[in-house]
């Protein structure tokens, strides 16, 4: 890293009270930012971003970075909030930021509210173990996203949906008019303020259209075992070949099918006891579980990304 520090992430910064404020335990704190910011690598960046916001009475709470060797790209999130006076508003720091900082490294950046939740539609075929899994984490308030709506192109989840609250759209497919049904889509993503689109085992392949427009603002889930094993049996065909692994992939979006960049993944062993209707279980739970960490991450502003890839600062 060229400004000295950790090679692999800034210590996080916290304090019990601010000096000068008079908080302390049981006191509430002033609402969080987050500051997200990507660069060429140079000398600097970490004390310049960290210069800024102390000279705009802020004080930071949370702080990763990353320098990517191979692309030379600086990464940064970095948490914060009023050190008690006198924070400028959001518009102002960001004006300030493009000015005396950002047009210096040539960098891409955004602030975001933290308590500001995203608002995510849910896409959903016939297999509702992922959307299951996401509404009950939200409605108990692990998973910091507002579910605004969950749209289909069949029934199945209508009462799952409806018990949760969540308004429930079934956009069928007809006579393979794909687009016309993709047009609907967008209108209610953008009618909604959608921010983020969930292909929680939605089973349509979007158009390059969609997958434009969606660029960055959607996250599929899937088995890891593409390219091998395609199609409705992927488990049974593992199954019959004695797969010892088994796993999952969430991944952002792309017109390249269920090639995107990979947010998150994880394995399961298993072994030759074991049914494929006990391989697809295991694998349905691994799928929920991904799909959560990768929704998590993008909602919380922890996911960058840096080519065909991610980088995920946790």
């Amino acid at each position: 890293m060229s400004d000295g520090s950790n090679p692999a992430n800034v210590t996080a910064l916290s304090r019990a009270v601010a000096p000068g404020t008079g908080r302390g335990p049981g006191v509430e704190k002033p609402p969080s930012m987050v500051l997200t910011t990507a660069c060429p690598d140079t000398t600097g960046v970490v004390a310049a971003v960290a210069g800024f916001l102390a000279s705009h009475n802020c004080l930071i709470t949370e702080a990763q970075h990353y320098d990517d060797p191979i692309s030379d790209t600086s990464f940064m999130r970095t948490v914060f909030h009023d050190n008690g006076q006198g924070t400028p508003p959001l518009q102002q720091l960001d004006e300030d930021f493009a000015r005396s900082v950002a047009q210096r490294f040539g960098m891409r950046w955004k602030f975001h509210e933290a308590r500001r939740k995203c608002r995510a539609v849910l896409a959903v075929s016939k297999h509702g173990h992922c959307l299951n899994s996401m509404l009950h984490r939200w409605s108990t308030g692990t998973l910091p996203i507002e579910v605004v709506a969950v749209v289909s192109n069949h029934q199945d989840m209508r009462s799952l949906s409806e018990w949760h609250g969540v308004p429930y759209h079934y956009l069928p497919v007809l006579d393979g008019r794909k687009a016309e049904q993709e047009r609907r889509i967008i209108e209610l993503f953008e009618k909604v303020d959608g921010e983020l689109l969930v292909l929680a085992r939605y089973m349509q392949i979007l158009t390059p259209t969609a997958c434009e427009y969606f660029a960055g603002r959607a996250i599929n889930i899937h088995h890891s075992f593409l390219p091998g094993f395609k199609g409705a049996k992927a488990y049974h065909q593992a199954h019959a070949r004695g797969v010892k692994l088994i796993g999952a992939t969430a991944h952002y979006v792309t017109t390249d099918l269920d090639e995107g960049p990979i947010i998150e993944q994880e394995v399961a062993r298993v072994d030759h006891t074991m049914t494929p209707e006990e391989l697809v279980s295991i694998g349905a739970d691994l799928e929920s579980v991904v799909l959560n960490r990768a929704v998590k991450w993008h909602a919380e502003r922890r996911v960058f990304a840096n080519g065909n890839k991610t980088v995920v600062l946790k």
